[in-house]
C-alpha cells in the first residue's frame, strides 16, 4: 500500500507549467477549408445547400442506410426519432442507464417517462436480460407517468458505449418479440460495426453525433439514419419548422429549428473522407494503452495490479472512441480511479469518470430503474482516458511517465 495521501501524489504532479493534453480534441483532416471556402464563394451560408445533400449522402452511404437527415445535434436527433415514433405523455421509454444524458432528455421533451435499464459487464451496454424484465414486469404491473398509470412501452433507446456496439442480436431479438421498436443511440460509435453491419444502421431508426469530441466533428451537429424513407422525409420536414409548402409561412404542424447549416455540412465532408483513419488511429490509441497496462499487470516482483478493458466480443468492431479502464482499489493496493484522474488533472491531462448512470442523476433518480448495479460499479471505477486521433507520440510519452510515477507509489516490493 502506498505510503502517500492522494493528496500528497497529487501535489507531487503539480505545479508545471505543461500544454493541455485533452481527451478528445478536434482533427481536421485538411479539406474541410475547401468546402466552407465554396459555402462562402458560392454565399451559401445560409441553413440547407448543396453540402448538406452531399454529407447526407455520404453518411448514408457508409452507413448502408438508404436515408440521412443532417440535423444540428445528436439530442435533436433523438428527439425527432422519439417524435416520428408517436412517443408522448403517458408513453414508455426504455433508455439505457449508463449513458450521457442527452440519451434520456428527449424523452422528457415528448412528456414520455424513461425507465432505465442497467448494463452488462461485456460491452458496458444496455443488459438485455435486464430490459426484458422491465418489459415483462410493466405489462404485468403498468407504473405511474405523468398521465397516470401506464404499460405504453413505446421504444428502445440502447446505447453503443464509447463505440462499443451493443448485444443488438438479443435486443433486437426482444424488440421483435414484444413490438417495441429500437431507436438505436450511435452518437458515439460512427465507424463501429456489428455482425457486419454499421452502428446506426441496426435499429428501426440510428441516431449518429457529430460534437466537437467526437470521432468526426462538424464542430457541433447530429444526423438521424434509417432505411425508412418516409420517416427520415418527416425529419427533414420537422426539422425546418414544419413549413407547409405554401408560397407563406403556414405550419399545420409543430416545428422545430433542427438542421444542419451548409457551412457544418461542408466541415462534415471533409471530415467523412479521414473517417477510417481516424478510427484505425483511435484502435492504435487503445493498443498503446493496453500494452502499456499489460507491463503493469505482468510486473515481476511488483504488486500485480488489474485494470479492467471494455471487451470487444466476437463479431464487434468498435471505433474506440475513447479509451476507458476500470480500476478496483481493493485489487489496486488502493490505488482508485480518482486518484488516477486527479493526479493526471495535475499533470495538465484530461480524463474524466465513465457517465454517471441516469438513475443516479438528481433529475432522474425517481424513474423506474431495472437491473443489478453493474452500472454504478462501472462508474465507481471506470475513467476515460487521452483518446484523441490527433495524440502525437510525445503526448504519450508523457501520459504514460505520468502514470507510471503514478502506478509506481502504489506498488510494492
Amino acid at each position: 500500500m502506498s505510503t502517500k495521501s492522494p493528496e500528497e501524489i497529487i501535489k507531487i504532479h503539480s505545479g508545471k507549467d505543461l500544454s493541455k493534453i485533452w481527451l478528445s480534441s478536434p482533427h481536421m483532416g485538411g479539406n474541410e477549408q475547401k468546402y466552407v471556402s465554396d459555402a462562402f464563394t458560392s454565399n451559401w451560408i445560409a441553413p440547407l445547400g448543396p453540402h448538406v445533400n452531399g454529407f447526407e449522402e455520404d453518411l448514408a452511404s457508409f452507413t448502408g442506410v438508404s436515408h440521412a437527415a443532417a440535423l444540428s445535434s445528436g439530442t435533436g436527433a433523438l428527439h425527432l426519432g422519439l417524435l416520428l415514433l408517436d412517443v408522448g405523455p403517458g408513453d414508455i421509454v426504455l433508455c439505457q442507464s449508463l449513458t450521457f444524458s442527452a440519451s434520456a432528455n428527449p424523452i422528457i421533451y415528448q412528456g414520455a417517462t424513461p425507465v432505465f435499464i442497467d448494463s452488462e459487464m461485456d460491452t458496458w451496454n444496455m443488459d438485455p436480460e435486464a430490459l426484458e424484465e422491465a418489459i415483462i414486469s410493466i405489462q404485468k404491473i403498468p407504473i405511474q407517468t405523468n398521465s397516470g398509470l401506464s404499460s405504453k412501452i413505446k421504444a428502445i433507446v440502447p446505447v453503443h458505449l464509447y463505440g462499443m456496439p451493443a448485444k443488438m442480436n438479443e435486443i433486437k431479438a426482444i424488440s421483435n418479440k414484444y413490438g417495441i421498436p429500437v431507436l438505436e443511440d450511435a452518437a458515439e460509435a460512427l465507424g463501429s460495426v456489428y455482425n457486419g453491419k454499421a452502428c446506426g444502421s441496426l435499429g428501426d431508426m440510428g441516431v449518429l453525433s457529430f460534437n466537437g469530441n467526437k470521432i468526426i466533428t462538424t464542430s457541433g451537429g447530429g444526423a438521424l439514419i434509417s432505411d425508412d424513407k418516409e420517416k427520415i422525409e418527416k425529419a427533414r420536414f420537422y426539422a425546418t419548422q414544419s413549413r407547409d409548402p405554401a408560397p407563406h409561412y403556414q405550419h399545420s404542424h409543430l416545428g422545430f429549428n433542427y438542421r444542419m447549416s451548409n457551412i457544418l455540412a461542408g466541415i462534415g465532408r471533409g471530415q467523412m473522407e479521414v473517417l477510417p483513419e481516424r478510427v484505425n488511429q483511435r484502435r492504435g490509441n487503445f493498443k498503446r494503452y493496453q500494452q502499456y497496462f499489460d507491463k503493469w499487470q505482468a510486473s515481476a516482483g511488483l504488486f500485480n495490479f488489474h485494470f479492467g478493458f471494455q471487451n470487444e466480443p466476437e463479431g464487434s468492431y468498435s471505433n474506440r472512441w475513447l479509451t476507458c479502464i476500470t480500476i478496483d482499489p481493493q485489487a489496486n493496493n488502493g490505488l482508485s480511479r480518482e486518484v488516477m484522474r486527479l493526479a493526471l488533472e495535475a499533470e495538465n491531462i484530461e480524463a474524466r469518470p465513465l457517465w454517471k448512470p441516469m438513475h443516479l442523476q438528481p433529475y432522474f433518480k425517481n424513474y423506474p430503474y431495472y437491473g443489478g448495479n453493474t452500472a454504478e460499479n462501472l462508474f465507481d471505477s471506470g475513467l476515460c482516458l487521452p483518446s484523441g486521433s490527433n495524440l502525437s507520440p510525445l503526448d504519450f510519452k508523457r501520459i504514460f511517465e505520468s502514470l507510471d510515477t503514478i502506478i509506481s507509489d502504489f506498488a510494492t516490493k
